[in-house]
């Protein structure tokens, strides 16, 4: 018998967070579908100081807080994404790749994505000087100058926390002044490492293989000029922030949008569907912030709780009474000699997760003990191998083993590679500590390898096992970007399904050199067969292609 949720939620943004929040308030047996780690737009903010009540938070940490209060009040999580819906009938269908779900009620919050401007050269150095993530990408841009373009509230946030990486900030307003809050404005004006252009816009970018000069135009005047990178930088960035578009395209013909693709909505976020809302960004709005995303989100449960009950009501359908579920123990502090990366109730998480594995997984770490990252991340290993009886760890210094490290081709430190039952590499390697958002693609490897793993289409299936040459790709990644973990699990998921293929997750503030050497400006970066460079994220099907 097929289970159905009393409410679906898409999306794990602040907007659905939120609606999890009341919906499980107030008892409804509710599933939030993240794509990703998810987060949205929040998940790369580095800081937050406009949320009421809490003076200064990072984003991330914002989402974190908003995950566990979801949690406590029985809200469940699946990662998944969605290929189409069905809001046809009284039951809603979401389809995924991993089957369908079915819900009374279905919240719509999947949010915008960055908006690309369409200069000259933008597409073309897109991860190579040109970025739309200052928090995955920042770091890139140590002791370079950087262009911000946009006069909005991201343009100005994102171009402060830029100075904490770049020599100089120069933003470029099409505008003749900010559209923003003036608190905003005069931090911006305030620091020494901005110069603000008004009435200014891009001409284009140019360069040989990364980004080394830029025209511009100022819009009044008419007079243009050009930027050259100096000498001894080479290069330089070009961050664009001038808004978002929504992500709705799988919803048309659906539901009811505007010619931009937001969807409409009346003031319950109802949209001219029954038993269906939308919330968040992708509804037409004069502000968009994570206030505004969450008062949607609440505005939308609270309705939506009122329509289940109608409908149950309607129905005659009688809620089984649930058992009483023990209250939560306060956080105890990390143990001594634990990893720092691991909490009691991550912890506690993870036994569930490796408690399901049907096979044995080996992990194998080559610890050159003169790099702090490669004892760091034994001491993780260590701790990780304790959660799971069918997970074990080998760990050899570096040249205690010639025969295991060329198994696994241990060519850089940090490593860990993972071994399926029966003691075969299976193309899948770590190299750095998987910290941040890529704790999950680790742990996704670990659980597809070892089975039963996430579900993959048919189709898909067989346009991996088609892969019929040998294949290296290395992920090149940033712990703080929140898209790389999707690429890191589609190309290890391929590496376990098809023995020609490795897959690598590469940290990349640990390996200079290939950043270099690629002329990598931004994450995720997959590079294939040490040739090709392919920046962006990729859904798993879109990898596959790239190796046929």
């Amino acid at each position: 018998m097929k289970k159905i949720y009393d409410l679906l939620i898409i999306g794990g943004g602040p907007a659905g967070l939120s609606a999890g929040v009341y919906a499980g308030r107030a008892k409804l047996k509710t599933i939030i579908l993240e794509k990703g780690t998810g987060g949205g737009q929040a998940a790369t903010t580095s800081e937050i100081a406009n949320y009421p009540g809490i003076r200064h938070i990072s984003g991330p940490r914002l989402v974190e807080e908003m995950k566990l209060q979801n949690e406590d009040f029985g809200v469940e999580f699946a990662k998944a994404d969605v290929t189409g819906v069905d809001f046809s009938g009284e039951v809603k269908v979401v389809k995924t790749l991993g089957g369908d779900y079915h819900a009374r009620a279905v919240i719509i919050a999947t949010g915008a994505s960055p908006r690309t401007l369409g200069f000259p050269g933008e597409e073309e150095f897109t991860g190579r000087g040109v970025a739309y993530c200052s928090t995955c990408d920042g770091e890139f841009f140590e002791g370079l100058e950087v262009f911000v373009i946009g006069a909005g509230y991201a343009a100005a946030e994102e171009a402060i926390f830029l100075t904490r990486f770049a020599t100089k900030v120069t933003i470029i307003a099409r505008e003749s002044s900010f559209s923003c809050a003036p608190s905003i404005v005069d931090k911006v004006m305030a620091n020494d490492k901005i110069e603000v252009k008004f009435n200014t816009e891009i001409l284009g970018v140019h360069g040989d293989g990364m980004i080394q000069s830029a025209r511009f135009i100022n819009n009044v005047t008419k007079e243009e000029f050009e930027y050259k990178a100096k000498e001894e930088d080479n290069t330089f960035g070009v961050f664009v922030f001038i808004g978002y578009e929504p992500k709705t395209e799988i919803f048309k013909g659906h539901i009811e949008m505007d010619d931009a693709g937001y969807i409409l909505t009346d003031d319950d976020m109802k949209t001219n569907v029954n038993g269906v809302y939308a919330a968040g960004d992708l509804r037409p709005k004069s502000l968009r912030q994570i206030i505004t995303a969450v008062s949607d989100g609440a505005i939308a449960a609270t309705d939506a709780g009122k329509y289940i009950e109608e409908e149950k009501d309607r129905l005659g359908i009688k809620d089984e009474p649930e058992d009483e579920k023990p209250a939560k123990k306060e956080q105890a502090a990390v143990p001594a000699g634990k990893s720092a990366l691991l909490s009691d109730a991550l912890r506690g998480q993870l036994k569930g997760i490796f408690g399901k594995m049907e096979s044995g997984v080996t992990m194998v770490s080559i610890v050159d003990e003169s790099l702090p990252k490669s004892v760091e991340l034994r001491d993780f290993l260590l701790d990780v191998a304790e959660l799971g009886d069918k997970l074990h760890l080998e760990l050899y210094n570096k040249g205690e083993n010639a025969e295991i490290e060329e198994k696994i081709n241990a060519d850089k430190f940090p490593v860990v590679a993972l071994l399926n039952s029966n003691g075969e590499y299976s193309g899948v390697k770590f190299h750095g500590v998987p910290g941040g958002h890529e704790l999950n693609s680790f742990i996704l490897a670990i659980y597809n390898l070892a089975g039963p793993g996430q579900a993959l289409d048919s189709a898909v299936l067989n346009s991996i096992k088609g892969i019929s040459k040998k294949a290296n790709i290395k992920v090149m990644v940033s712990l703080s970007c929140h898209y790389c973990p999707d690429v890191v699990v589609g190309a290890q998921r391929i590496a376990i399904e098809n023995p020609n293929v490795e897959a690598e997750m590469v940290d990349i503030s640990n390996f200079q050199e290939i950043k270099k050497k690629y002329k990598v400006m931004s994450v995720p970066a997959m590079i294939i067969n040490d040739e090709e460079v392919v920046f962006g994220a990729k859904k798993i099907d879109e990898i596959a292609a790239l190796l046929v």
